[in-house]
């Protein structure tokens, strides 16, 4: 059997289509969360959030970018997570995430090259091979690294998230000026 052969992203391809982006969708288990399912005593999922994953999505949305969840599971947790950050767009128990996102992208009148997404296992293939920003975590199967536009150097739920928002910032210019403004 064959393996996927994966090649480091092409560093100035990815800034370019980084600068696009009006729209960053993510998926949860494995992204924004480390991708372990935790049961609690009555049964309910408990997921672990990285704090600085979070701010990411605030900053984001502070330089007008969009933020979207789209996942698989279903959980309430993820909803108060969402809202926590400002996520208006959340898409959970989604069987077929290529609808979702489709839905996404006519609900905001965007076509897909203005649109980036963040998953880790085959289920987001579908939208990862139809956004003008594919990206991963590092620890993502290696189908989904193989497709992607860009790959963290950290893992989902453990950084790799707030990578990705500090490199579209970068690519959009608005680093610099959201780091003075958090310094004044």
């Amino acid at each position: 059997m064959s393996q996927p052969r994966i090649t480091p992203f092409d560093a100035a391809a990815a800034i370019e289509r980084a600068a696009r982006l009006q729209v960053m969708a993510f998926d949860v288990d494995g992204v924004l969360t480390d991708g372990g399912l935790r049961y609690g005593p009555a049964g309910e999922v408990i997921k672990t959030f990285d704090s600085l994953d979070g701010h990411g999505l605030k900053l984001l949305a502070e330089s007008g970018i969009v933020t979207a969840v789209i996942t698989g599971r279903k959980s309430d947790i993820v909803a108060r997570r969402a809202a926590d950050l400002g996520v208006a767009h959340v898409y959970q128990g989604v069987h077929d995430k290529r609808v979702a996102f489709e839905n996404l992208c006519a609900k905001l009148s965007v076509e897909a090259d203005v649109c980036g997404h963040i998953g880790d296992d085959w289920p987001d293939l579908p939208v990862l091979t139809r956004v003008g920003f594919a990206a991963c975590p590092a620890n993502a199967h290696a189908e989904v690294k193989a497709r992607c536009h860009w790959v963290a150097d950290s893992r989902g739920g453990e950084g790799a998230v707030r990578e990705l928002c500090d490199f579209i910032l970068r690519a959009q210019g608005r680093y610099d000026a959201l780091l003075a403004q958090a310094l004044a």
